[in-house]
């Protein structure tokens, strides 16, 4: 994957479900769409520097999960991240 292809135009559909999607899982976290955007950025910039990952197929989402305590439900961060190959060596 190329740095050009995080840059690739969408169709007026893709964005506008994208930006729902984010605006519904802030929602969820109480997290505000331009931090969900920045967490999304900056998990593609680390796991990018050890593995080839497809940015298109890339999943994030905050949700609710039952603890382990006794304190209900928490946010949880789920990620879903389709790696093409792992960068071996340096």
């Amino acid at each position: 994957m190329g740095l050009m292809e995080l840059f690739k135009k969408k169709n007026s559909g893709d964005v506008a479900k994208d930006r729902l999607k984010l605006l519904l899982v802030s929602d969820r976290a109480n997290c505000s769409p331009e931090m969900m955007e920045q967490i999304k950025n900056e998990i593609i910039q680390v796991i990018s520097k050890y593995m080839d990952i497809d940015t298109e197929g890339l999943d994030i989402q905050i949700t609710q999960t039952e603890s382990e305590g006794s304190n209900g439900t928490v946010p949880a961060l789920f990620a879903n991240i389709p790696i093409r190959d792992i960068h071996h060596g340096k």
